[in-house]
């Protein structure tokens, strides 16, 4: 069971769909994560968002995330160019954000439950 935690509001800088991560775009102003490079901040609620919308992001606790890939429990997430969970990782002297770490296995698609541990991770 998710334990979703700490949520604000944030304006939807364009449109995001439920389970997503993302990053800020300005001020008080989220869009779906595009990249392992982007300072990543949170992961939406179920609820979409349109542009304009206020969107829910969750900043802590244990809670979902649509994934862009496979994954395996205990990996490091961060965003594929969708603001999609995808296994962290980063070349070789290359740095990756990561938003936390997966609770068990799934595949593109699936929405899972992850450790919300934001952090950086070096290759």
């Amino acid at each position: 069971m998710a334990n979703p935690g700490f949520t604000k509001t944030y304006d939807a800088g364009a449109a995001i769909a439920p389970y997503t991560i993302v990053k800020f775009s300005g001020d008080f102003v989220v869009v779906p994560g595009a990249a392992a490079t982007d300072a990543l901040i949170g992961v939406t609620t179920e609820i979409a968002a349109n542009q304009g919308e206020r969107a829910d992001v969750v900043h802590g606790g244990t809670p979902f995330v649509q994934l862009g890939g496979t994954v395996a429990g205990g990996d490091l997430l961060t965003s594929d160019a969708n603001g999609h969970a995808i296994t962290a990782a980063p070349a070789s002297g290359a740095v990756a954000s990561v938003i936390g770490r997966a609770r068990y296995s799934g595949v593109s698609g699936d929405v899972i439950e992850f450790i919300f541990a934001p952090g950086q991770i070096h290759g």
